[in-house]
């Protein structure tokens, strides 16, 4: 028995739901946990990083059903190599690694003490950077790179409107668009939140609830529009942010927060991206770009995640997701692990 193939437990402790519904469907419970296989790694999680999609789908709502009777969740997760299988390169046991979404959710969610997942999905922590930190990386700051980078193309210059700014992948792409030099624009509905955003990296703020977006955008870009517009609300209402797009420029769909069917906008010249961080995890050469630009950026600091809460224990994941349907938070909620 080599240093990478030492003996791991049989069970392990993982938060399932038998049944859609309200936060308090999720439990703690007593999972088997086989040891890993070629090209797989066990991690022991120290902390979870919460994801809108993770509430939609313990709920029943996400764009694809749980398999019942007993589903996991959970898309990422930051923790200790335990063990690794034959064939894997690259990690050992006692490195800090971030576990990525690998797969549908009730058979690869993350929420547990250990999870064995594909080395493919797995990535290095940079030095310097804890659990917590880690944990809340890899879905917002790759969800942001891949759509204003990769899809949409924002430059240095570029104003960029982000909606629903105050949620993880929104104080993200706030951050990533900073660091290429780009000027971000957010949108929140009240006041509450804008100091927040200001300091999350934010050069505007417009309250939807006393603002006309598409006026304050005009007001702020000398009337030009911003060349790409990044959404996690959809709706009716995704139609008019057409309006605060430059000509020829990018308007981007990343979530259905609103939940009614999405109306299209028809002032051309302007393109319409429909958005999924899966597409990094289907395409390995955007995923190793995305994956140094992350690291680059948290090894300087110009990268650094908004945490909103941290919640101790898998015991309190339905507190944790009660705290994110509340939509009161700015930032990545986290629940850590205790061994």
């Amino acid at each position: 028995m080599t240093k990478d193939q030492i003996s791991t437990p049989a069970t392990t402790r993982a938060v399932l739901f038998h049944s859609t519904g309200e936060p308090d469907v999720l439990t703690v419970e007593e999972v088997p946990l086989p040891a890993p296989g070629p090209g797989e790694v066990l991690i022991r999680v120290e902390a979870l990083g919460l994801n809108r999609a993770e509430a939609l789908f313990r709920a029943g709502t996400y764009f694809y059903r749980p398999a019942l009777p007993a589903s996991r969740n959970g898309y990422e997760a930051a923790g200790t190599v335990e063990a690794v299988g034959a064939g894997v390169g690259g990690f050992a046991v006692g490195d800090l690694v971030i576990a990525t979404p690998a797969g549908e959710l009730s058979g690869h969610g993350l929420y547990a003490e250990r999870v064995v997942v594909p080395a493919s999905q797995v990535i290095p922590v940079p030095e310097g950077v804890d659990a917590v930190r880690a944990a809340a990386a890899w879905t917002t700051y790759a969800t942001a790179y891949g759509a204003l980078l990769e899809k949409g193309g924002l430059r240095p210059g570029d104003h960029v409107l982000i909606t629903g700014a105050s949620s993880g992948v929104g104080t993200a792409a706030l951050q990533v668009a900073r660091l290429i030099g780009a000027v971000p624009i957010a949108t929140t509905r009240g006041a509450a939140k804008k100091r927040g955003l200001l300091d999350a990296g934010a050069a505007h703020v417009v309250t939807t609830d006393d603002e006309d977006v598409v006026k304050e955008i005009a007001r702020i870009t000398g009337g030009r529009g911003a060349a790409v517009v990044l959404d996690a609300v959809g709706g009716p209402d995704f139609a008019r942010l057409g309006e605060a797009v430059a000509p020829g420029g990018t308007l981007i769909i990343y979530g259905w927060l609103d939940g009614r069917p999405t109306v299209m906008p028809m002032n051309w010249p302007l393109t319409v991206i429909g958005y999924s961080n899966l597409e990094l995890s289907g395409d390995p050469v955007a995923r190793g770009r995305a994956a140094a630009f992350i690291a680059s950026g948290l090894r300087a600091g110009a990268l650094d995640p908004v945490i909103a809460a941290v919640f101790e224990g898998l015991e309190r994941m339905p507190d944790a997701h009660r705290l994110m349907e509340s939509n009161t938070h700015t930032g990545k909620i986290v629940v850590t692990v205790a061994h």
